[in-house]
């Protein structure tokens, strides 16, 4: 009897060992994904939109069967815009959701951050809106589906000295990676071209008042003043350089693209001439998801929802071609984003370099009033710029 009992003993321990080993696996209740970003706080209309169209993207996924049946849950946390929370976030996400891959986080300065967690981690992240131009270079676990600072600046730099025939520019810019990176990559370049930057004057992040700066700013007498920064500072900054009489035009960056900024600086848009991710044809992709993200949230999605939406269709297309694959660890998931190929996004092709960066051209807007009007799509090819037909 006793020798019985051990020898069912034996059998179950080594059954269990074989389950434990990977014989027999543990069936999923759903596949969790990480989203990091601002939802409350001064710039929280970046962190939602990015959000919701995440949970779109999940929400469309699910209902097509997710994957054979499992469905892929999207678990959210508030960075709040700082490093602290973001990386308080992705401890969580991390070790107590146990996600496979994240989506975001929104700001470039968490987004660096995070990043170095994720690539000691192994989890895969794709952003769709970090834009600092070494972002990529932390590691192979760091892909975006926006276009790089190095590029939008490089981009910027052409046009304005080349077409605009600006040749004296300001820059009023936050101390932040991604205002100070948009700065650095445009200046460079600009003054490669021949152009000078005589006035640059900085602030720090969550300051008000930008009337000392402006005063600076107005005595040089700029051809026109660049301002690389987010929508509530760039609103704040357009209406009090017009209490206080600066006339010279205004440049800006993919920040300018939310239209939140005609809600807060509708009287002081007119004329602004920004660089930001290029319009791609009205696909019917993106019909569909302009009218789905509309009807669910009431708002019409802005380049950051739709970078968002995109990265997370990535995300979830390599993860079913990585479980087909009979392997859904975060290596695997990592190496099917990497070999993602014409994928048809709602922001157009999307394809990545070896590097992680987005393969894509830099469009050109000058606002009439409070409309955005397209200029055209543009890229620099062998030092010139060339508009991309």
């Amino acid at each position: 009897m006793k020798k019985r009992t051990f020898l069912v003993l034996v059998v179950a321990l080594i059954a269990s060992a074989m389950a434990f080993a990977g014989g027999d696996k543990e069936e999923k209740s759903s596949y969790k994904l990480g989203f990091i970003g601002p939802l409350t706080g001064d710039n929280a209309n970046y962190g939602t939109m990015s959000r919701d169209a995440a949970y779109l993207a999940a929400e469309h996924f699910n209902a097509a069967g997710g994957i054979n049946g499992i469905p892929v849950e999207i678990i959210a946390e508030d960075s709040e815009g700082t490093v602290e929370k973001g990386l308080s976030a992705i401890e969580k996400l991390a070790n107590t959701d146990k996600i496979s891959g994240l989506i975001g986080p929104v700001f470039t300065s968490t987004t660096i951050a995070v990043g170095d967690r994720v690539q000691n981690e192994g989890i895969p992240l794709i952003t769709g809106s970090a834009t600092f131009s070494d972002l990529t270079n932390i590691g192979d676990m760091v892909f975006r589906t926006v276009v790089s600072d190095g590029l939008q600046g490089e981009v910027a730099g052409h046009y304005f000295y080349e077409v605009l025939g600006y040749r004296n520019l300001a820059v009023l810019y936050a101390k932040n990676d991604y205002s100070q990176g948009l700065y650095e990559s445009m200046s460079a370049t600009f003054e490669s071209l021949g152009g000078t930057i005589i006035d640059a004057e900085s602030f720090m992040v969550g300051d008000k008042d930008f009337k000392t700066q402006l005063t600076k700013i107005k005595q040089v007498n700029a051809d026109a003043i660049y301002i690389p920064n987010y929508t509530v500072e760039m609103a704040q900054i357009l209406e009090q350089a017009s209490q206080l009489g600066v006339d010279a035009p205004f440049l800006s960056c993919d920040g300018f693209s939310d239209p939140e900024i005609y809600n807060l600086a509708g009287n002081f848009t007119d004329g602004v001439v920004y660089v930001a991710p290029a319009q791609v044809e009205k696909s019917d992709l993106y019909t569909e998801f302009a009218k789905d993200y509309t009807e669910h949230f009431g708002i019409a999605p802005d380049s950051f929802a739709t970078n968002a939406y995109d990265a997370t269709n990535v995300m979830l297309q390599a993860l079913t071609r990585a479980v087909a694959n009979g392997d859904d660890s975060r290596q695997a998931l990592r190496d099917e984003i990497a070999k993602t190929k014409d994928f048809k996004g709602a922001s157009g092709i999307v394809n990545f370099a070896p590097n992680g960066d987005l393969i894509a051209n830099q469009g050109v807007y000058k606002v009439e009033g409070t409309t955005p009007v397209y200029i055209g799509a543009f890229a620099v090819v062998d030092g010139k710029l060339s508009k991309v037909e």
